[in-house]
């Protein structure tokens, strides 16, 4: 029997090609051509390790202002906001039915004092007709009695008319001292009672900031921590530190009190006033890259790294970041990199894992 011998050859325009064929024409195609990329070299850089709360303003010297009477409101002479000196008006209870006990008070005293006088008179002479032996020493001792009973009805009296006159004082309401003017929730005609609070006066200066961290980070509260006062605009208003430190958790906020004190008073902060504040806990080195350079996949943040080949040659690596804080139009890197890594910071998305690259930059 012939036996048929088949011979392939590697020719062009044939459909089928041995495995051998395969394999030249692999060896024969370009290889793919690098992308030209920008990189930066991680470098470490002092970063803050922080926290942002909500805080309070709140001044040393701060008064609710309550009426020592009872009485409806007859005049209301500051506004809220307002600056007032010490001793300053502010408002007025009516003082009226007072203002008669003292003036009838006053009546009562001049009767007083006029009996008195005439007492004083009466007492001269019959000291002078005794010693003349004209009048006898009974006449004379009821004469001295009478004079000393209208002296201390006198005095009486003008004790009276000093405590009515003291008490008509508390109806009309004065600043305790230089300040500005809180909340003003009562209105003209309002019955007002000493447990009505009318309003408050703040001194805006020796100002604090009211700070509560959870318990969680209580081993790590401390006097002198670092603290940043913060505008709306996320901006730096003041820089101060940590001076009391509350050894007792606030039973509402569950949190532990921090104060700092804040020197930024007048039309910058006030008492009151909500702010954010951070608190930094501590500054170590971290890697520092840029923004651009960050991805995010499937709930990961990841970064190219342009890493160099046995063969010389560079290609991008796929690596899986954790981020820390904001520094700029940067991310500080708490793991997944490390000094003197090559992080690509352009053409990201189109970039693949071991995409070859040509770095520069």
């Amino acid at each position: 029997m012939r036996r048929l011998i088949l011979l392939s050859f590697c020719l062009p325009g044939v459909a089928i090609l041995p495995s051998g064929c395969k394999q030249q024409a692999a060896a024969n195609a370009p290889a793919m051509q690098a992308l030209p990329v920008q990189t930066q070299t991680v470098a470490l850089t002092p970063v803050q390790q922080s926290s942002d709360y909500v805080g309070t303003i709140k001044s040393r010297r701060s008064a609710s202002v309550l009426p020592q009477v009872g009485g409806n409101l007859t005049q209301i002479l500051v506004r809220s906001g307002d600056h007032v000196k010490s001793g300053q008006p502010m408002m007025t209870v009516d003082p009226l039915r007072q203002q008669a006990l003292v003036d009838s008070q006053r009546s009562t005293e001049n009767q007083k004092k006029a009996l008195f006088d005439y007492n004083n008179l009466q007492v001269e002479r019959q000291r002078k007709l005794f010693a003349a032996g004209v009048t006898s020493r009974d006449v004379l001792d009821q004469a001295e009695q009478s004079f000393q009973n209208s002296r201390a009805d006198w005095e009486a009296a003008i004790a009276t008319r000093k405590s009515l006159e003291q008490e008509l004082a508390y109806y009309y309401i004065k600043a305790p001292f230089d300040g500005i003017v809180g909340d003003v929730p009562v209105h003209l005609g309002d019955y007002v009672t000493p447990t009505t609070v009318l309003t408050t006066v703040d001194e805006n200066k020796d100002l604090e900031a009211y700070i509560y961290v959870p318990t969680e980070r209580s081993g790590d509260v401390r006097n002198g921590l670092p603290v940043q006062i913060l505008d709306a605009d996320g901006k730096v208003v003041e820089s101060t530190a940590v001076d009391f430190l509350s050894l007792q958790v606030d039973s509402q906020t569950q949190g532990i009190l921090l104060k700092a004190p804040v020197h930024s008073a007048g039309q910058v902060l006030r008492s009151a006033e909500l702010i954010k504040a951070r608190v930094i806990w501590k500054t170590a080195p971290m890697p520092v890259i840029p923004i651009l350079a960050v991805s995010r996949q499937g709930g990961q943040n990841f970064v190219f790294v342009a890493q160099q080949q046995q063969d010389g040659h560079f290609a991008a690596h796929q690596t899986a970041v954790t981020l820390g804080e904001t520094v700029g139009n940067s991310y500080s890197v708490s793991s997944g990199l490390k000094e003197g890594d090559k992080v690509i910071v352009s053409g990201t998305q189109f970039l693949v894992d071991n995409m070859p690259v040509m770095p520069h930059g």
